[in-house]
Order: C-alpha cells, then sequence, then structure tokens
C-alpha cells in the first residue's frame, strides 16, 4: 500500500494566510488574548489622546519656534506643571516625536510626496514672511538659507498628520473598550473587525493643516490637496512604525563595519512587528516610554493579570510591550484586510488567487516578526 505524502508548505507562515482567509487573524482567538489586547488598547488610547492632543498643538501654536521649551504644556504654563515636568510626573511626549520623525525619515504617502512640491513650498513661504515680517535678521537668514524654515514647517506638517491620524485611532481603541466592557466583543476576529470598521469609516477623512497668524488663516495642507485619512497617514505610519523604526542606540552597533544596520532604509526591521519587548525599560529604548505612559492607565482586569505572574510588577513593562504587540498585529490585520484586493469570502477563483498572492507578500514581510513567537504565548 502506497502512503501519499502531506505537500510541504511553500512557504512557513502559510497558515497564517489560510486562517485569515477563513475569517481568523494573525493572533490566536483565545480569552486570555482577547483580555490582554482590549485592555492594552484601552490603556493606549487614553495616552494617544494625549499624544494627539500635544502634537496638533505643537503643529498650531508652536510652529516656527526656535526653541520651543514649553511645547509638552499645550498651552497650560504654570509653577506645579513645571515642577512635574522637571520631575517626569507626566506623559512622555518625547515618544509621540519619535514616531513622528520615524514617519518623516521613512517617507511615503501623499503627505511625502505633497511637501515636495513648488504647492507647498509656496504656501510656507507665505507663512514665513507673515510671521517674521518685522524681524530683518530672521528673514535674512531664510533668504541665505532658503530651506531651513521651509523645513521647519515640513516636520510642524507631519506633527499635524501624526497627531489627526492618532485622534481617530484613539477615538476607535476606547471605542473598543467600551464595547467590551458591554459585551459586545467577545473574540480578536471581532477586535479585528472593529478595527477594520473604524479605518474604513475614516479612509477619507481630509487630513489638512492651516495656521493662524495675527487672527489671519494660512492653509499649509489644503482640503483641495487630496490628502486623506487611510493613504496618507496610517499607511505611511504602519509601514514607518510598524515595520522599519530605526535602530535603537544600545542595542545595535552604529558603526558601518559592523554591518549591523541595513544601508537600505527599506530593509529596516525595527518597528513594532520586529521588536525584543526584553529590552524594554532600558534606558534609551524609545518605546520604554510609551509602556511607561501605558502602565499609570491600565484597566484593573488587565493589571491584575500581570500582579499574578511570577515576577509580579517587577518586570511590568516587558508584560506591558508583548500585550501592546499582540494588539498590534490585531490593528495589522485590521489594516492587511482593509486593503485585500477582494472580499475575503470571494467565491471567483481569479480573485481568490489575488487575495491569496496578496496575502503572501504580507507573509514575506513578517517572516522574521515577532508573530510566531505571540501566537505561542
Amino acid at each position: 500500500m502506497v502512503t501519499m505524502e502531506k505537500t510541504p508548505s511553500l512557504h512557513p507562515l502559510d497558515d497564517y494566510v489560510e486562517r485569515l482567509l477563513n475569517g481568523g487573524a494573525l493572533l490566536p482567538d483565545s480569552p486570555n488574548n482577547v483580555v490582554e489586547v482590549v485592555g492594552i488598547l484601552k490603556s493606549y488610547g487614553v495616552v494617544l489622546d494625549a499624544y494627539s492632543r500635544n502634537l496638533i498643538y505643537i503643529a498650531e501654536h508652536q510652529f516656527l519656534v526656535f526653541f520651543p521649551f514649553f511645547k509638552y504644556f499645550n498651552g497650560e504654563i504654570s509653577f506645579s506643571k513645571l515642577i512635574r515636568h522637571w520631575w517626569h510626573d507626566r506623559i512622555n511626549f518625547e515618544y509621540a516625536e519619535y514616531c513622528m520623525k520615524a514617519m518623516m525619515w521613512h517617507g511615503g504617502g501623499g503627505l511625502d510626496e505633497y511637501l515636495d512640491t513648488p504647492e507647498f513650498a509656496a504656501r510656507a513661504e507665505a507663512v514665513i514672511q507673515a510671521k517674521f515680517k518685522n524681524n530683518p535678521i530672521v528673514i535674512g537668514i531664510n533668504q541665505l538659507f532658503p530651506d531651513f524654515l521651509t523645513e521647519m514647517l515640513r516636520v510642524s506638517a507631519y506633527y499635524s498628520g501624526l497627531g489627526q491620524f492618532w485622534r481617530v485611532m484613539a477615538d476607535i481603541f476606547l471605542n473598543l473598550s467600551d464595547r467590551y466592557d458591554r459585551g459586545e466583543i467577545n473574540s480578536i476576529p471581532q477586535v479585528v473587525d472593529h478595527i477594520k470598521a473604524g479605518l474604513v469609516a475614516d479612509a477619507i477623512k481630509p487630513i489638512t493643516y492651516a495656521v493662524s497668524i495675527k487672527d489671519q488663516v494660512y492653509q499649509i495642507i489644503p482640503k483641495s490637496a487630496g490628502l486623506t485619512f487611510l493613504a496618507d497617514t496610517a499607511v505611511p505610519y504602519v509601514e514607518a512604525v510598524f515595520f522599519r523604526g530605526t535602530p535603537f542606540h544600545g542595542t545595535v552597533s552604529y558603526n558601518a563595519q559592523a554591518y549591523q544596520i541595513p544601508l537600505d532604509q527599506a530593509r529596516f526591521q525595527y518597528g513594532a512587528l520586529y521588536a525584543d519587548p526584553l529590552p524594554i525599560g532600558g534606558a534609551g529604548i524609545p518605546p520604554t516610554l510609551l509602556m511607561q505612559d501605558m502602565r499609570h492607565y491600565l484597566p484593573d482586569y488587565l493589571h491584575q493579570i500581570y500582579l499574578h505572574t511570577p515576577r509580579g510588577e517587577d518586570d511590568l513593562r516587558v508584560q506591558i510591550c508583548m500585550s501592546f504587540q499582540k494588539s498590534m498585529f490585531c490593528v495589522t490585520t485590521a489594516a492587511i484586510l482593509g486593503l485585500m484586493p477582494y472580499p475575503r469570502d470571494t467565491q471567483d477563483s481569479s480573485e481568490q488567487s489575488a487575495n491569496r498572492v496578496y496575502l503572501q507578500k504580507w507573509m514575506n514581510r513578517l517572516e522574521t516578526s515577532r508573530l510566531q513567537d505571540v501566537n505561542k504565548t
């Protein structure tokens, strides 16, 4: 009797392709995963709300300010707040800026393209002239170095763009928590569907940016530029922060002869889906700031889970990071399914093949991520 051997999988992550096509997610569905993901996204939503408000404040009120000492104060400056700031009893807005700089450095999307157009340059110049018309020194510097102030406004545009993106995401995550509390969310696929629905609902939400100088409004990114939430902020954010990121100081060598950092930015794999949670909590690791912020807003049900682990609160930031990574694979699943060329349940064979090829390309990118690690916990 001849035994037929099973054809080996063509890709180590083909099982995940099948899972997605069958209505699952990159993260397996389990009661523990649901609690971790919803709980950590509740905390993350609170933090993102603060991040987004500050980024938008900086973009609208601290633009073209050479030394923005009070940019983290949102216009509310007091001695007691200054003491708390120095004591570090505050939200770590530096992490928001880290993500903004990663987005700007990696580029991509319509926002990046628009900021290199003659239209933006003309609008930026109008703002510069209005802001410094009575300051001949700065005007002279602008003439000597015409890209200096324009580049500052490009940075401000990214502050605004990321702030608007996080505004939407904060609402999605906080609404998810509310639905969980009402008993409407009970599985990981439901979590993914909720996030995907939020992304789709705001997909064409305009991304605009205007500043006010002496009661006159200047449109830096007008609605006519055609920039939208999904294509021009969400997708570049996922690419820059989830996938590429930036190499963390102290974990890799920046010496070019050590070859620990790829020469090509497109080959960077330092993003949230690839980062090892263990260094989290160490000085100089940017996500440490985010984990520190989220620990203050953990729901009691999630905090109790962490307290009953072998190390309790001794490795709380690491535990938060592990839960956060699980949640980001859920967000990634929502983005992947939302951008899939055809409906998941299509019966057309050519569309099914196209969907499969599309998902396999994603799996190629996720092959060296922590996808298989989060599936073991």
